[in-house]
């Protein structure tokens, strides 16, 4: 299992980079896979608490579902445009690997789920990445687990 801490711990600043563009912005699109292997995307809510990144969902949400068949994931969080007047776009943050579904009563009553049917996931990261736009080129900064972080230009 892979936590959000031990993330940090392999590549801090871009780990840091991540982190603020997913607490900057509520709202985020997951990935799963349907039974039959094609893509769904749904919107989501993430937080990050004790060392760990959590996903929750609604009592039998279609997107719960998927992850409890088949836990691979991916999740997108887009900035905002440039501000009026000027400003710079602080890029696109993406994310993947393996939501893991927690149903001990004292970790869904910490999070005040007991008795509800919500769904709580853990998010196990394997990937993510950085994309944005410096002078003339597309930069690309990922890491990906176990082989660290690297960077691609495009122009």
């Amino acid at each position: 299992m892979t936590s959000w801490t031990d993330v940090e711990a392999a590549a801090p600043e871009l780990a840091a980079k991540v982190r603020r563009l997913l607490e900057a912005q509520q709202h985020k699109v997951l990935a799963t896979l349907r039974a039959d292997g094609s893509p769904r995307v749904s919107g989501t809510e993430t937080q990050f608490r004790d060392g760990e990144l959590w996903m929750g969902s609604m009592p039998g949400a279609v997107k719960a579902l998927d992850l409890r068949r088949d836990p691979r994931m991916a999740l997108h969080v887009a900035t905002p445009p440039e501000p009026p007047g000027g400003g710079v776009w602080e890029g696109d943050a993406k994310l993947a690997g393996r939501a893991q579904e927690i149903t001990d009563e004292a970790t869904l009553a910490a999070f005040e789920l007991p008795g509800t049917g919500s769904h709580l996931f853990r998010i196990e990261v394997t990937e993510m990445a950085l994309t944005r736009v410096e002078g003339d080129e597309l930069v690309i900064d990922m890491w990906h687990l176990g082989r660290g972080v690297r960077q691609v230009r495009r122009k």
